[in-house]
Parts: structure tokens; C-alpha cells; sequence
């Protein structure tokens, strides 16, 4: 069949995509579900790449347009109602096009344990279409299918927008003419429908966008759903085991009995698919990433996603006796949150919390201020600026709901994987070595200005920390410091993300209060390796001894304290060490905050072999030794 020709539009408007993974499949479900609400044309032209236009009725055309955060948006309509349908996706793109933020919190209904153990439950993702006998109307099988997935579907929509883009996905009018038309021309209803939704998991994961490549899982759920229907298949399920996956799925992740299923273990690598999202809300235990080792049905596994085991013959009373260290240990340390992490040679350790959101200075328990408040997350939602006014106010509210304990503002940290969308830059070949954090500003002074004065107007009423992000040279921390002008109740630090920062941290920090490294850049550039890319993403650790070295090598040098505020600061067996290196201050997720800090009192820091970490092989034998 012959795609309609897309007509030029009568009336245009301009939006800001400002989601952070950009206009993947649940905001653009929201979209398609809008725009199909008006007698109206609608399409999309993504300005800053140059494609477009496409239908923006169709979820499929949408949500592979690949739209970043940041991206501007040509929307265009012809029409009755062109203008009313113009003025409401303008009004749904000012709300993040309904995308709301996640906040981390205690898991609700789960443990949150890291550790299960059951018998296996395995779940062959392949719906097996080979004793399928096509009718005299394929068409309308594939309607009782659609329709009847529809009703499964809608029944699970309260769980969130990731089922309304799966209904989305499932009655997606492009996708549909693909299938009836492929059923015209002799095709099965199943095939026709596999072949249809195949091609569009492809498109999926041939994006450069490890997120967006994980909503081929979203794909292939609904496929599966409806070729299920299709061939009359039951979908498995697990009671009192654990289910073992090729991928995850939202909708299993959703359905599956949380309180009869003791874990879930995932073939696949990545933890940004919708299933694992879904699944560790609930407090399900999860591992990803077990690849194609052999497990038998029924045979008892465990895994421990603490270290990373999954283990097909398992000694079952040790699992169990950790099972039960763990549930102690997360209500212990939950109870103590609030005392200091003193480890047992006397040292004490601030512990403090990365903050993104209001929220997660609202919710922690125990930390000892703020090591990172994220700017460019706190106000990367909006189409504008934010005023001196609205920075300060926001300052002054974490800072308020951690006590008005010191807080550490990181100044804007944009580039890479992280643009903002009242500040857009041009297209870079390769974003993450090029304009980034502090790099950024230097042509564009006055934003980074404003936000300096409302930190130090912030200062004036609450212990503040300012620092600058993504430095490598010393002219940097000049003009960083010029730029700050007096320094009065603001100490001052950087970001040492860089191996070249790192190496001359001395010569960075003569007149700074103190470094925080920041692991996970630091750890990328180290290992030339991008954790969110499933291929090389083990090569991305932070416990590799190279970039231990460097830790260790910013300690000894810098001549100010030294604060991590990295992913690795989050694993309290990795902040032992850290803290035996001689780092004062580490800045963990939330709900991390009381394990870390318990790990620490439990510790001699004296008795840590940094010795051998340092000169380990590799991370793997690092963690052997932790």
C-alpha cells in the first residue's frame, strides 16, 4: 500500500520537546490520543534534525521521529479545527506532554531486596505460529484479536502511561494498513501482524538513543499480546518462583503477583526498559543482564543483584540466610538513618543526597545535607529561563526540607545527554566529548550569572556550596571564579569528571574549598565506555581499578576535601572503600542514604586493603575483595 502523501499544513506553531528521554512512546501516546480527538490533520517536523514532516495520528511515526529533549518541533494542522488542535498540543507540550517525573521513594508493597530464590519459571517470548490455520476472513480474527487486547489492556491503564502507549501502539492507524494490507495481498493474520510490528521494534532499535532502543520491548509486548490471541496461547506467568525472560515487559511486570512471585530474573542487559521500571516499583527482586545461561524449568536458581550472581545450583540455606541479613539490615539501617556514619576507627563520613526533585530532599531519611542538587533536572521542564526569584525560592525549599543542612548546587550541567530546552545547541558529531557543563557557558555567561546570584542570595540565609561542572583546565576555574565574584558564606568547588581534571587536581583546586568527583562521567571517559549501551556497558564500572587510581591519585593531590557524588557513592560496599581512600563525603539516591551510612559504621577503615584494590585486574576482582 501506498502511504497518503503528507499535505502541506494551513497553520503551524513551534513547540519544546522538554522530557528528558525526549518524545518517546508514553508522551507521544499522549499526543497521538490528542490530536486523533480533533477533525483535523496533524503533523510533526522535528527541526533540529530536519525530519518530518510525519502524522502525528500515528504513535509509530511519532515516537520514531526520535525527538530529543531540547529538539523544536514544527507542529502543523489543516482542518476544521486546525487551530484548536494547535493550541492544545501547544498547552500539552508545556506540560512535558504529560510525562510526569519520577521521584525515587521507598518501594511500595516489596521488600526492595536485591537477593531471591525459587524455582525457575521460564517464558519463551516466541509465540509459536506453526500449527496456524488461516480462514476465509483473517481480517476480522485480527479484529476480535485488536479487540479483545484492547479490553486486556485498558483494564491495566491505571498502571500508568506506559499502557496507554502500549493501547496506542496496538491501534496505531499506520501499523494497522500495513497489517490489512499485507492480509490482502494472502498473508496470515499472524504473520502478517508479526512481520508489521518486527519491523517496527527494528526502527526502534536502530535509534542512537539507548532509551528509546529499549522501547522495542514495548513493540514486541504488544505483538506478543495480540499473536497470543491470534493462535490461542496462554501467556505463563509465576507463582512461588522465579520468572526467568528474554526481556521484560511492562505488562507482565504490572500483572505478575508481587506477593506470590520471588523474583525476576532478565536475559537482556539494561535497566531502563519500561518492565524493569515497573517491576522494581513494586518492589519486585530483579537482576538483568544473566545473557543465555542454561536454566531448566523448575530447578531451583537465585541471584543476588548486589553482586551480580546468578547462580542455577545454589546452596538454598545460605541464599535464605542472606535473604533475612538483608531484610535486617534495610530496618536497621532505616532506624539509625539519623545517627553519624562513625566507622569503627573513629572516622566520620558526611552522607549526603543527590536531589533532582523537590522530592527527594523531602523524602530522605538521614542525610547530612545535599552533595548534589541538580539544576538542569530541577528546572529542565521549562520552555524559558528561570528567574534569580524562582532559583533562589527552589534553593531555599530543599535546602528547608533537609534542615537547612549545607546544601551543594551544582550549576548548570548541560550537553551530552542533557540539553536544556531554553538553551539550545547546535547538532555536535559527538555530543559527549564536545560543549558540556562549564564549556557551554563561556559564550553564554548571563544564564549562568542569574543562577550565581541566586545561589548566592540563597547563601545569605543557608549554608551553600556552589560547583562547576565538566572543568578540565585551570583558565576554566578562573574564569568559573571571576564569574562568582565574592565569595562571602559560598564555599566553592568542581566537578573532576575528566581524566585530565583528575591527573592536574592540584593545579585545579589552589583555590577552591573542595572537588567531587563525579563517577559515572568519570568512569565513561576513563573506559571509553557508555554504561547505557548494552554492548560495552560492563566495560563502564566504576570499580575498575584505572579509575580507582584516579580516585586515589585526586585525594592524595588535591589539597581540599574531597567528595563523591557519583553512582558509586550509592553502593555502600563500594563507599567503604571509597571513604578507606580517604573521599569525607559521599552523595547517594535516597533510599540508598541508610544503607550507605550503615555500611560505614560497620566498618575499620584501617583494616580496607586499598593496596590490592588498586592494583586488582579488574572490577570484578576489586568486588571479590570488598
Amino acid at each position: 500500500m501506498v502511504a497518503e502523501p503528507i499535505v502541506e499544513a494551513d497553520h503551524t506553531v513551534e513547540v519544546v520537546v522538554g522530557n528528558e528521554h525526549g518524545l518517546h512512546a508514553r508522551p507521544a501516546a499522549r499526543l497521538v490520543g490528542l490530536v486523533n480527538g480533533f477533525d483535523a490533520v496533524v503533523t510533526l517536523t522535528d527541526l533540529d534534525t530536519g525530519k518530518g514532516p510525519v502524522d502525528a495520528g500515528s504513535l509509530s511515526m511519532v515516537a520514531t521521529l526520535n525527538a530529543r529533549q531540547g529538539h523544536r518541533l514544527r507542529v502543523g494542522a489543516s482542518g476544521t479545527q486546525a487551530a484548536e488542535v494547535l493550541a492544545a498540543v501547544e498547552e500539552l507540550a508545556a506540560d512535558n506532554f504529560g510525562d510526569e517525573v519520577v521521584v525515587a521513594s521507598q518501594l511500595p508493597g516489596g521488600s526492595g531486596l536485591d537477593v531471591a530464590i525459587g524455582p525457575a519459571v521460564l517464558v519463551d517470548a516466541a509465540v509459536d505460529l506453526t500449527g496456524y490455520v488461516a480462514g476465509d476472513n483473517e481480517d476480522a480474527r485480527l479484529e476480535d484479536a485488536v479487540r479483545v487486547a484492547g479490553d486486556e489492556l485498558r483494564a491495566l491503564v491505571d498502571g500508568g502511561g506506559i499502557f496507554e502507549a502500549h493501547l496506542a501502539l496496538l491501534n496505531d492507524r499506520k501499523l494497522l494498513e500495513d497489517v490489512r494490507a499485507a492480509i490482502t495481498g494472502g498473508t496470515s493474520a499472524p504473520v502478517a501482524w508479526k512481520q508489521t510490528y518486527d519491523g517496527l521494534a527494528a526502527t526502534f532499535e536502530a535509534l542512537d538513543d539507548p532509551y528509546q532502543q529499549e522501547r522495542a520491548q514495548d513493540v514486541r509486548a504488544v505483538r506478543d499480546r495480540v499473536l497470543r490471541l491470534l493462535v490461542g496461547a496462554t501467556e505463563q506467568t509465576a507463582a512461588d518462583g522465579i520468572l526467568v525472560v528474554p526481556e521484560l515487559d511492562a505488562a507482565t511486570a504490572a500483572t505478575v503477583d508481587a506477593t506470590a512471585v520471588e523474583g525476576i530474573a532478565v536475559r537482556a542487559a539494561g535497566t531502563t526498559g519500561h518492565g524493569v521500571i515497573v517491576a522494581r516499583s513494586r518492589g519486585i527482586p530483579l537482576v538483568t543482564g544473566i545473557g543465555d545461561v542454561a536454566v531448566r524449568a523448575g530447578t531451583v536458581v537465585a541471584f543476588d543483584a548486589r553482586t551480580g550472581v546468578f547462580d542455577t545450583s545454589p546452596d538454598e540455606a545460605a541464599v535464605r540466610a542472606t535473604i533475612a541479613e538483608r531484610l535486617d539490615e534495610r530496618a536497621r539501617a532505616i532506624a539509625d538513618a539519623d545517627a553519624p556514619a562513625t566507622t569503627r576507627d573513629g572516622r566520620t563520613v558526611d552522607v549526603l543526597v543527590n536531589v533532582g526533585v523537590l522530592q527527594d530532599a523531602v523524602e530522605v531519611r538521614g542525610a547530612d545535607g545535599s552533595g548534589l542538587v541538580r539544576t538542569e533536572v530541577l528546572f529542565g521542564g521549562r520552555r524559558t529561563a528561570p528567574s534569580v526569584d524562582e532559583q533562589a525560592e527552589v534553593f531555599l525549599k530543599i535546602a528547608q526540607a533537609l534542615g537547612n543542612k549545607p546544601i551543594t548546587i551544582r550549576t548548570w550541567d548541560i550537553g551530552g545527554d542533557k540539553p536544556l530546552p531554553f538553551l539550545p545547541q547546535e547538532h555536535e558529531p559527538n555530543p559527549f566529548l564536545g560543549e558540556r557543563g562549564l564549556r557551554v557557558f563561556r559564550r553564554r555567561p548571563e544564564l549562568l550569572r542569574d543562577q550565581l546570584a541566586a545561589i548566592r542570595r540563597t547563601a545569605a540565609e543557608t549554608p551553600v556550596h556552589v560547583m562547576f561542572p565538566m572543568v578540565t583546565t585551570a583558565d576554566e576555574v578562573d574564569w568559573a571564579l571571576h564569574e562568582l565574584g565574592p565569595r562571602d558564606n559560598v564555599e566553592v568547588g568542581i566537578m573532576v569528571e575528566v581524566p585530565a581534571a583528575a591527573l592536574r587536581v592540584a593545579t585545579l583546586a589552589k583555590d577552591l574549598d573542595f572537588v567531587s568527583i563525579g563517577t559515572n562521567d568519570l568512569t565513561q571517559y576513563t573506559t571509553a565506555a557508555d554504561r547505557t549501551n548494552a554492548a560495552v556497558a560492563p566495560l563502564a564500572d566504576g570499580l575498575d581499578p584505572a579509575v580507582l587510581q584516579l580516585i586515589d591519585h585526586v585525594v592524595r593531590t588535591a589539597g581540599v576535601r574531597v567528595a563523591v557524588c557519583g553512582d558509586l557513592a550509592s553502593d555502600p560496599q563500594a563507599a567503604v572503600l571509597l571513604a578507606a581512600l580517604g573521599v569525607t563525603e559521599l552523595s547517594a539516591v535516597g533510599p540508598q542514604v541508610p544503607l550507605v551510612k550503615a555500611q560505614l559504621r560497620q566498618a575499620d577503615l584501617s583494616q580496607v586493603d586499598t593496596a590490592a584494590a588498586l592494583a586488582a585486574r579488574d572490577a570484578s576482582q576489586v568486588r571479590g575483595l570488598l
